[in-house]
C-alpha cells in the first residue's frame, strides 16, 4: 500500500516539526540545568528550589488536599501530633 504524494508530504512535515520541537526541548532542558547549576554555585539548595517550583505549579486547592493527606498519613504513622502545623502550609 502506497501513500499519495500529498499524504507523504504531510507526514514528512509532521515528523520534521516534531524533530525541531524535540531539539528545542533539549535546548530548554540544558538551559534549566545551567540555571540550577548557577543557583547552586551561589549557595542555593537545589532540592529546595525544585520543591518550591513544584509547589508554585499547584493551585491552592491542590496544595490543601495534598497537605490534608500528608497530615493524615503523618499522624497515622505517629510522626505528627494532630495539632501540629501542616507541613505544606509552612512552605507557603
Amino acid at each position: 500500500m502506497t501513500m499519495h504524494q500529498q499524504a507523504q508530504d504531510h507526514l514528512r512535515q509532521f515528523v520534521e516539526q516534531i524533530e525541531r520541537l524535540e531539539e528545542e526541548k533539549r535546548a530548554i532542558a540544558d538551559d534549566i540545568k545551567d540555571k540550577f547549576a548557577e543557583a547552586k554555585a551561589v549557595g542555593f539548595d537545589i532540592k529546595a528550589l525544585r520543591k518550591i517550583i513544584a509547589l508554585r505549579k499547584k493551585s491552592q486547592d491542590e496544595l490543601s488536599e495534598e497537605e490534608a493527606i500528608l497530615a493524615t498519613y503523618l499522624h497515622a504513622l505517629g510522626m505528627a501530633d494532630a495539632h501540629d502545623q501542616p507541613v505544606l502550609e509552612a512552605a507557603e
